[in-house]
Order: C-alpha cells, then structure tokens, then sequence
C-alpha cells in the first residue's frame, strides 16, 4: 500500500503509545493530573508517573532536578465523554486558559469555527491541554 507521496511505501503505520510533559514537582504534578483527568497515575521509576488516557500514556515527568521544565510548545488534545464534568474540576483547580482560540476565550466551553465544543487549561507548568466533547472532534 502506498500513501499520498509517489514512492514511499507505507507497510507499517506508526501508533503513537506514549507522550510526556515536564513538570517540576512531582507529588504536585500527580495531584494536579489525578484530579485534571478524573484517573489515577501510576508511579513509575524515577520522578514520573503514568496516566492513562485511552490508547495513549501520558507520562508526567519531574526533570526539576536536572533542568528547567520545558512546557509543551503546543496544546495536548484529550477527547471526554463529559466534557462539562472536566470543566468543573478545572475551574476548581483554576487552571483555565486566560489565551484566546481563534477570538474566543479558550477557557471557556465554546463550539469552535471547526465544529469542536471544547476548552483550554494550562497546568502549572506551563503546558496547555485541551478538552473536546467526544462526538465533535473535527478529523480533517
């Protein structure tokens, strides 16, 4: 099978298993994650633990002791079935977007130009999350 480029074979398409963020304070971090996401992280070896997020593992990772947190340059995207249910815990945590999304508050629950209900929160290091009602992901 090939793809859209004339020449590139494609016999195996990569699955993306594993993304992580740098934070600065590990115990904070799990907290933070653990109430965010609605799951429990699962520590792992060194300063990092495991957050199951669908068929991808979101690995939060304290590098505090070795350099600065570098924050993510872009959002991380997470599809919830309640998205009004996350919002609340994210107000609790006051960690919503203060940014704008295309003239819109990304932290408020909007419907995007592209179809997406959805809204922005930043963790305390600096990393931006989004969160999207499943059912209005927009797939290009």
């Amino acid at each position: 099978m090939t793809d859209s480029n004339p020449g590139v074979e494609q016999h195996d398409e990569p699955t993306l298993f594993r993304l992580t963020v740098e934070v600065g304070d590990i115990d904070k971090a799990f907290t933070f994650y653990s109430t965010l996401l609605g799951v429990l992280g699962r520590k792992q070896a060194g300063e990092r633990y495991y957050f199951t997020c669908g068929s991808v593992t979101l690995q939060v990772l304290d590098v505090s002791r070795h350099h600065a947190v570098a924050p993510l340059p872009k959002s991380l995207y997470f599809t919830v079935r309640d998205l009004d249910a996350v919002f609340v815990r994210a107000t609790r945590l006051g960690c919503l977007s203060t940014e704008h999304v295309h003239g819109q508050p990304g932290g408020e629950i909007t419907v995007r130009p592209w179809g997406e209900r959805s809204f922005y929160a930043d963790d305390p290091w600096g990393n931006s999350l989004c969160f999207v009602e499943a059912g209005t992901i927009y797939e290009g």
